[in-house]
């Protein structure tokens, strides 16, 4: 008689952990009995173990002999990507979720984030600390460099999800299964790459507000997480789309009053942006290190404001012409400004904060003009229809078979 291997769970909630021993044990039974209550289906708990080196591995092996439904995974390296590629590619669940350890997220909202893929509604759900109804307890720095990034990924990579970074999703298994060979980030930025590319390829992203309350023994490395969260986006930015658009409006059709004045506003929202971003980060890292951060975001939101609103190129810019010319801007807003706070600390080794912001934002206003000339007379200047010809791109020919 033949043998039939008896289905996998519905549901496969994924924890990954490193380091947790403190709270390991009472967040996973809290879990269990949240899933026993509350959830009409069948379940797995999956703990992914990060290279963890105190007692989690043995915690979590206990926790298997307790409870059948849980069940644990040993990785040698850390990175929560590299744990949910790995967890995901091998699960035989049909809906993939994933949590933090800490269960920082009302577990309240678990159903109705499973409820729109077990019904076939949508592709991905994740959890949303922005949206309308959900409720934060958190400290000013982690909301503010929260809301940045997520303004910046919505901004440079035109994402239409409110919070990428939420330790809170789920995805189907047939999504998961197209998507991670394409997702190159093992770490934070994993999320924020999913997300996006699940976007391009015209999957469905279903939002659900929750309530979250920030675990204040998180060991999360600020700066580097948001340096490789940069260079995520950067990476993202210059990977092609699915599909291209030609512009809507050449950006020589545009008067030069009209984009002082776009130019103008953009300059003001950005340069408060950036002197939130720097009083922010003054407080943990060296001034020319929270100088070239705040430049570098707050850069990258102007460049693509600028690119809509001011200059009117409606579609992605040209694969390498753009990134590579937005950078040379980016390097010269860096010298200026870097330049000027290097000479305050030759004048005045002793200045405040204050002083050092003071200095800043006005040497900011040196390198904007800068900035509007060079976005006006070489990145975004309209191409002579003869060199168009001449070498065109795939832009370019887009644009002529539209003519």
């Amino acid at each position: 008689m033949e043998q039939r291997t008896p289905p996998g769970p519905v549901v496969d909630v994924v924890i990954p952990v490193h380091n947790e021993q403190a709270s390991l044990e009472r967040n996973v039974l809290r879990l269990y009995a949240h899933l026993r209550a509350e959830l009409p289906y069948s379940f797995r708990i999956t703990i992914a173990d990060n290279a963890s080196t105190d007692l989690t591995w043995e915690i979590a092996c206990r926790l298997v002999r307790q409870v059948p439904e849980v069940r644990v995974v040993r990785l040698e390296a850390k990175g929560r990507g590299r744990a949910l590629r790995e967890v995901w590619s091998h699960s035989d669940a049909e809906v993939l979720a994933y949590m933090d350890a800490d269960l920082s997220t009302d577990l309240a909202a678990l159903l109705p984030l499973l409820a729109p893929l077990l019904s076939g509604h949508s592709d991905l759900a994740i959890g949303s600390r922005l949206s309308a109804g959900s409720r934060v307890t958190r400290g000013p720095k982690r909301e503010l460099l929260s809301r940045c990034y997520n303004v910046l990924v919505r901004t440079a990579l035109g994402a239409g999800f409110s919070d990428a970074q939420c330790g809170f999703k789920a995805i189907r298994a047939e999504a998961a299964a197209q998507l991670l060979p394409l997702v190159e980030d093992p770490e934070w930025f994993f999320d924020t790459e999913l997300l996006v590319l699940a976007e391009r390829a015209g999957m469905r992203i279903h939002e659900v507000p929750v309530d979250w309350v920030d675990d204040p023994t998180s060991t999360v490395d600020i700066l580097d997480t948001a340096r490789k969260d940069l260079a995520g986006i950067w990476r993202m930015a210059r990977r092609p789309a699915v599909q291209r658009q030609a512009p809507a409006v050449a950006p020589g059709q545009r008067g030069t009053v009209g984009q002082l004045l776009r130019f103008g506003l953009i300059g003001v929202l950005s340069t408060l942006a950036y002197a939130a971003l720097f009083w922010l980060l003054r407080g943990f890292s060296s001034a020319q290190w929270a100088n070239a951060l705040a430049l570098l975001v707050t850069a990258v939101g102007n460049t693509a404001a600028n690119r809509w609103f001011t200059f009117g190129v409606r579609g992605r810019p040209d694969r390498l012409r753009h990134p590579a010319q937005g950078l040379l801007v980016f390097a010269l807003g860096l010298a200026v400004t870097s330049g000027s706070l290097a000479l305050l600390e030759v004048v005045a080794p002793a200045a405040s904060h204050g002083v050092e912001l003071l200095v800043l934002t006005m040497a900011n206003v040196v390198a904007t003009l800068l900035r509007f000339a060079l976005y006006r007379l070489w990145v975004f200047r309209s191409r002579p229809r003869a060199a168009l010809l001449a070498h065109p791109t795939h832009d370019d020919l887009a644009m002529e078979a539209l003519r």
